[in-house]
């Protein structure tokens, strides 16, 4: 890309790829360093993040900006603490640089390995929450990759002292300091430039709400690793236990109906549906749940004196996270299967049965990155699933599915060792 106009922010990419080509070579150690000098960092200057995360609070006050994403935004010394705690815990996790992924010897004597290698050069876009510049950057530098991060204008003065406070601190630890970058600028222009720096980022992992995935992944030119949009589902069959499932509902929609691994909608089977429907009803408003029902369950929130609000085709395709969900009952478990994948967006799908033959065709026949079984959809996470810390949640296909750790920050290098070898 030398041909490519050095502007602040290719500038800023192209000191990031010099970074990577630095850092890849360095032993664990060097890197574990660097994350325990960054935790000891945020500690030791917390009160200058905070200071800087005030303005930002005080600016999206001003702009009546609601109060959970205020809420998100908002930093203290308390949160500061609990970001460096995090630090310190990735670094207790596997090194997954080095790994060696397969191996054999061939026929012909040459040995083979493929082996873990960083990605080299990853951006992070996200929103409001300033706890991900460091969560990125953390969870880059130990699967030993560079950073760009480019969070929201929202937050720009708290990311600010945050990456100035972890640059010092990485290169107090012999790495350089520009493996950890915010990209310059608060405009889109910025933004755009960023997507479209091929050569110079390896992969771009939007972070936020499906408008601004959808975004990047429409407009990038650099590959894009897809996640968090959550439109979930669970199936709760003829078989099912319906005392359990009712739990598992209400968990997977009231736990924390915020993320992108909550419920979105509940299908039913017909055979059970006269008795599911009016446990349901009764739990889920206890819990605040407002229902969109189809006809099926606005006659059952009559009957128990619950309000139903009567569901479109919209709540079929709504990530709500809010104490909302759709809701539906089906002919059978062929019917719940073509409605998930009419309207799923391939993140969590959770099936309550006690037929071992209905699960084993449900979950054959889901196309998504995770499938609950007799279990809450609110399990997909990183942590829940023992790798200690993800970077986010991939939707998509290729490379990375599902909670992505620190192995997913990694590429694959195929290593050919031979004994002065030629080919016929």
């Amino acid at each position: 890309m030398s041909s490519v106009v050095d502007t602040p922010v290719i500038a800023t990419a192209r000191r990031a790829r010099e970074a990577a080509a630095e850092l890849a070579p360095l032993p664990r150690a060097v890197r574990d360093r660097a994350l325990l000098a960054i935790a000891d960092a945020l500690e030791a200057r917390a009160d200058e993040i905070v200071t800087a995360n005030a303005a930002d609070v005080e600016r999206a006050r001003a702009a009546g900006t609601a109060a959970g994403i205020i809420d998100r935004l908002t930093l203290t010394p308390q949160r500061v603490a609990a970001i460096a705690s995090d630090v310190r815990e990735v670094v207790a996790l596997p090194d997954p640089v080095g790994e060696v992924v397969r191996g054999s010897t061939l026929p012909n004597g040459l040995e083979l390995r493929q082996v873990r290698v960083p990605l080299g050069v990853v951006g992070i876009i996200y929103e409001a929450r300033p706890n991900v510049t460091v969560d990125a950057a953390a969870l880059c530098l130990k699967s030993g990759n560079a950073v760009l991060l480019r969070g929201s204008s929202s937050a720009y003065s708290s990311n600010t002292a945050i990456v100035r406070v972890l640059r010092d601190a990485v290169v107090s630890a012999g790495v350089p300091a520009d493996a950890v970058q915010l990209v310059p600028g608060e405009s889109r222009e910025s933004v755009r430039e960023l997507m479209t720096a091929r050569g110079l980022v390896d992969v771009l992992i939007p972070r936020g709400g499906a408008s601004l995935i959808r975004t990047v992944v429409n407009e990038s030119t650099v590959p894009v690793i897809e996640t968090g949009v959550g439109n979930c589902h669970v199936y709760v069959d003829e078989s099912a236990d319906l005392e359990t499932a009712v739990r598992i509902l209400v968990n997977s929609k009231a736990q924390r109906p915020s993320v992108c691994n909550a419920a979105e909608t509940v299908l039913v089977h017909a055979a059970v549906a006269e008795r599911f429907l009016p446990l349901a009803l009764g739990a889920l408003a206890e819990a605040g749940v407002t229902v969109h029902g189809d006809a099926a369950w606005c006659k059952a929130g009559e009957q128990a004196g619950v309000a139903v609000t009567e569901a479109t085709d919209e709540d079929w395709a709504a990530e709500y996270l809010s104490l909302d969900i759709a809701a539906a009952v089906v002919d059978d478990l062929d019917a719940a299967v073509a409605h998930i994948r009419q309207w799923t967006s391939g993140h969590t799908e959770a099936v309550v049965a006690r037929d071992t033959g209905a699960v084993r065709r449900f979950v054959a026949r889901m196309d998504s990155a995770a499938v609950m079984v007799n279990a809450s959809t609110r399990f997909t996470d990183g942590g829940q699933f023992g790798f200690g810390a993800e970077i986010g949640i991939s939707t998509q296909k290729l490379h990375a599915r599902g909670p992505m750790g620190l192995p997913e920050l990694t590429s694959t290098t195929y290593v050919v060792t031979g004994d002065g070898h030629t080919r016929e």
